[in-house]
């Protein structure tokens, strides 16, 4: 069975850090992209950074890059999102996910993924 876990998340001052963590299990982990996206109150999901677990092909939302950077961990089936100089605007519940079929394409699309974690949310305050 399929988990994705996240945690990380909390409030923290506008210019400050966060690390997001996304522990995973029941994947075949080498084949498969992950993903972090992220949803605002009345606001649609949307991709934040992708990577496929080797570490290759990471991409980033225009709005994250040059502060957020993904990475993974082999040996410990998790990825991380570490998110520097956090904005009010980066207030969202943050979503780590895999694409069993990955893609440039698919890597940046919320409806290719396959399974989600259930989100932490994470608060900058100005």
């Amino acid at each position: 069975q399929v988990q994705l876990v996240e945690s990380g998340g909390g409030l923290v001052q506008a210019g400050g850090s966060l690390r997001l963590s996304c522990a995973a299990s029941g994947l075949a982990f080498s084949t498969y992209a992950m993903g972090w996206f992220r949803q605002a109150p009345g606001k649609e999901r949307e991709f934040v950074a992708a990577s496929m677990w080797s570490g290759s092909n990471t991409y980033y939302a225009d709005s994250v890059k040059g502060r957020f950077a993904i990475s993974t961990d082999n040996g410990k089936n998790t990825v991380y999102l570490q998110m520097n100089s956090l904005k009010p605007e980066d207030t969202a519940v943050y979503y780590c996910a895999a694409d069993r079929y990955p893609t440039p394409k698919t890597m940046v699309d919320a409806a290719e993924y396959d399974y989600w974690g259930q989100g932490t949310q994470v608060t900058v305050s100005s």
